[in-house]
């Protein structure tokens, strides 16, 4: 009986093997392009009162932390910051609590596609970096100039100028050049932030909207 003869179908194996390569190709776009979504971009420097790692700008030496973690876009905070600020300032300033604020975004989607909570927070960081101790006088500006949700936003310019404001000058390139940008949405997720504002004591999570836990904050800067 005579060999049955091969008809290798070359052309078939050309093409799955070009199909292969390029879902490999386009397998590997999709895990660079994710990394370079969920990259913390670019880290800030230490200092006295910044913690670069934490993202905590520091204030006070008091034996119990109050750790306070705000989105610039988001309308509560401002509330509370309208409510609460100055007392925790001041319960700062009298060594009563070590006041920690942590700028993070939660809030991009509400700034019709600009990023508005990404730019705000890398600016603050940009603020804390380089003038930390006018950190508060900028993020007052910021809250007091707070965009609507669901419109663009500030400016690069315009944060820039705010700083310049406050005497941050030392910042404004950092902000201009948008150097932070990422740290936002770094830090909320590093301390898995699912609103603003979110509020620590010691390391416990508050539930502000618990009368026994907003006692907890109220009795510490009372």
């Amino acid at each position: 009986m005579a060999a049955a003869k091969s008809n290798t179908n070359w052309f078939a194996i050309g093409v799955s093997a070009a199909v292969v390569v390029i879902l490999v190709v386009l397998g590997g776009l999709v895990v660079f392009l994710n990394n370079q979504a969920t990259a913390p971009g670019a880290a800030p420097s230490s200092n006295e009162a910044f913690d670069a790692e934490t993202g905590a700008i520091s204030f006070g030496d008091g034996e119990d932390t109050v750790a306070v973690f705000v989105d610039f876009q988001c309308p509560v905070c401002k509330s509370f910051e309208d409510q609460f600020g100055p007392q925790l300032e001041a319960a700062a300033a009298d060594g009563r609590i070590t006041l920690e604020y942590h700028p993070i975004a939660i809030l991009d989607r509400f700034s019709q596609g600009t990023d508005y909570s990404s730019r705000s927070a890398g600016a603050a960081v940009c603020v804390a970096e380089s003038n930390p101790d006018l950190y508060l006088d900028f993020a007052k500006t910021l809250f007091d100039n707070q965009p609507a949700e669901n419109s663009s936003g500030l400016t690069n310019d315009e944060l820039a100028a705010f700083a310049t404001q406050v005497g941050a000058d030392d910042a404004v390139s950092c902000i201009s050049d948008e150097t932070y940008r990422k740290f936002g949405v770094a830090q909320a997720k590093s301390h898995d932030i699912q609103g603003t504002p979110t509020v620590d004591i010691n390391g416990t999570r508050l539930n502000l909207q618990d009368s026994a836990d907003l006692k907890k904050l109220t009795d510490l800067i009372g």
